[in-house]
């Protein structure tokens, strides 16, 4: 319904107004002299100690630590900096300043460490060994007989139950052991997306194993 010629509704889409500190933020780093530059240093070390904190939970996994991965953080502190002030224009005011920046440099963060990985994959993407998998499951030897009847039985319902792209998710990362960070970079997605993907990913195979009497159909339903 409309007025004359405004709409009684109006959008929400409009940008909400920053919080006190984060148009502080804004007006500091806008501004051209020493307040620009003393915001600069407050912000590199805002993201410095969330880098270094991101770096240190997720380098071990990718067996990358010490002075290695401190630079690593620092690297994507800086051109985090860089990307935010380019971006600033960008900024809409729905959180605050300092959450809005921080996901730059936690992405950062996931870039490095995904280049890192491929420099030295320990296993090429497309590579299928499903022997690794009883060793990395711990099965009983004792019982290779039953375990070997369920590998293939998992094996079936990867080829025949998911997509090439939730296949190509499951093996590099639950036969392959390659990190989510890595696979992200490499299928030139995120992290979320290819989490999503795993998830539908394993939940198909649940129920393919549970409808054909390999699992109970409880845990097949669980998420």
């Amino acid at each position: 319904m409309v007025s004359g010629n405004r709409p009684v509704h109006q959008s929400t889409a409009a940008a909400a107004r920053p919080d006190a500190e984060s148009a502080e933020w804004l007006r500091a780093l806008a501004d051209q002299g020493p307040q620009r530059e003393a915001a600069l240093a407050r912000l590199h070390g805002l993201l410095v100690r969330i880098a270094r904190g991101e770096a240190a939970r997720r380098g071990p996994r990718l067996s990358i630590s010490g002075p290695e991965l401190d630079d690593l953080a620092y690297q994507a502190a800086a051109d985090a900096l860089l990307a935010i002030t380019r971006k600033l224009g960008q900024f809409r005011g729905e959180s605050r300043f300092t959450t809005w920046a921080c996901k730059f440099v936690i992405l950062e963060v996931s870039a490095k460490l995904g280049r890192h990985f491929w420099r030295h994959p320990a296993v090429p993407l497309d590579a299928e060994d499903w022997d690794r998998l009883p060793g990395r499951f711990g099965f009983d030897p004792a019982q290779e007989a039953e375990w070997r009847d369920l590998l293939a039985a998992l094996r079936r319902a990867v080829d025949d139950e998911l997509t090439p792209r939730q296949r190509q998710v499951f093996v590099a990362i639950v036969l392959n052991d390659v990190p989510l960070d890595a696979l992200a970079l490499e299928l030139a997605s995120n992290r979320n997306a290819i989490y999503k993907m795993l998830f539908d990913a394993r939940r198909k195979l649940r129920a393919a194993l549970a409808a054909n009497g390999y699992l109970s159909h409880d845990i097949a339903g669980r998420s």
